[in-house]
C-alpha cells in the first residue's frame, strides 16, 4: 500500500483523520457518561451517610430485596409500564395512520397540535394536570355537569385514581412523540403496495394488519423500548402531581432514588444501588422485547 512523506499509509492516514473528527466527542462521552456510570457502580457497594462512605460489599443489594418501600415503588412503576406503554403505542400508531391520509384536511395543524405536548415544560404541564384533576378542578366540574358522576373524584388523594391521573398525564405528553416516528416510517412505505392490496380486495383493516404493522415492526420495537426506558425513569409527573402520595401509592423508582439522596438522610450508596436496579430491569426488558419481536440482530 502506498505511503505519504510521513511514512503513513493512505488508509492509516484516512483512519487517523476520521478519529481526529470524533476524538473530542469520544472524550466527552467517556468523561461525562461512562466514567459516572462506573463511579456509580462502585458507589453502590458502599454505605454510610453523606460523604462518609465505607465499602460493605453486596450489603446494599441484599437490603434491596427486603426494602418494602423499594418494592412498592417497583410495583407502582410496573403498573405504569404495563398499562400506559401499550395504550400509548397503540394510540400513537392509530393517530399516525389517520394523519398520514393525504385526503385529510389540516393535517399539519393536527400533527403539530398532537406533537406540542412533548415539547412543553415537564414541571409546567405537571402543575397544570394537578390543578385540572384537583377535587374542585375542571375535570370534575365537567364530569358533574354532564351528570357522569354525582360527586367529585379524588384524582390526587385516592390511591387508585392517583395512578390513573399519572397514566393520563404521561400518555398525553408522550403519544405525540411516538406518533412522529410512525409518521416518518409510514411516509417511506411505497403507496403502490396499498394500491395493489386494494385491487386485490383487501379491506382497510387487512391493509393495516398485513402491510402497515409488519412494515413498521422496527419502529414499533424502537418506540416500545424507548417508552419502557422512559417509564422506568418516571420522575417529574409523580413528583409534581402527587409527590408520590397518597402514602407511597404513586411513588416511582426514580422518585425513591431522589428521596434517598436528598429528602431522607443522604444515603448515596444505597441510592446508587437502586439506580442500578433500573439498569438491570431495562436490560432484561429490552432483551425480552427483542426476543418477542423476533429480531436476531
Amino acid at each position: 500500500m502506498k505511503a505519504d512523506r510521513t511514512g503513513l499509509s493512505i488508509r492509516a492516514k484516512s483512519n487517523l483523520t476520521g478519529w481526529s473528527f470524533i476524538l473530542i466527542a469520544v472524550v466527552m462521552i467517556a468523561t461525562f457518561y461512562f466514567y459516572p456510570m462506573v463511579q456509580a457502580l462502585i458507589l453502590s457497594f458502599k454505605t454510610g451517610t453523606g460523604s462518609n462512605l465505607t465499602y460493605t460489599g453486596g450489603s446494599n443489594y441484599v437490603r434491596l430485596l427486603s426494602d418494602k418501600t423499594f418494592l412498592t415503588a417497583l410495583s407502582n412503576t410496573f403498573i405504569y409500564l404495563i398499562i400506559q406503554v401499550p395504550i400509548m403505542i397503540l394510540l400513537a400508531l392509530f393517530i399516525s395512520v389517520l394523519l398520514n391520509d393525504s385526503k385529510l384536511k389540516f393535517r399539519g395543524f393536527f400533527r403539530t397540535a398532537i406533537f406540542l405536548p412533548c415539547v412543553t415544560s415537564l414541571v409546567a404541564y405537571s402543575v397544570v394536570f394537578k390543578y385540572l384533576f384537583a377535587a374542585d378542578g375542571l375535570v370534575n366540574s365537567l364530569l358533574m355537569k354532564l351528570s357522569i358522576i354525582q360527586e367529585p373524584i379524588q384524582w390526587i388523594t385516592d390511591p387508585f385514581w392517583a395512578k390513573i391521573t399519572i397514566i393520563f398525564a404521561i400518555t398525553w405528553r408522550w403519544t405525540g412523540y411516538n406518533m412522529i416516528f410512525y409518521l416518518s416510517a409510514l411516509q417511506n412505505i411505497d403507496s403502490s403496495i396499498y394500491e395493489a392490496a386494494r385491487i386485490d380486495g383487501a379491506s382497510s383493516f387487512k391493509q393495516f394488519t398485513k402491510i402497515t404493522v409488519p412494515m413498521l415492526k422496527p419502529i414499533i420495537l424502537f418506540t416500545s423500548i424507548t417508552s419502557t426506558i422512559g417509564t422506568l425513569q418516571l420522575f417529574d409527573e409523580v413528583m409534581n402531581i402527587t409527590k408520590g402520595g397518597p402514602g407511597n401509592a404513586t411513588l416511582s423508582i426514580s422518585q425513591y432514588i431522589y428521596n434517598l439522596s436528598f429528602k431522607y438522610t443522604a444515603d448515596f450508596g444505597y441510592a446508587a444501588t437502586v439506580s442500578y436496579s433500573i439498569v438491570v430491569i431495562i436490560v432484561l426488558l429490552s432483551i425480552l422485547q427483542f426476543k418477542v419481536a423476533g429480531d436476531k440482530k
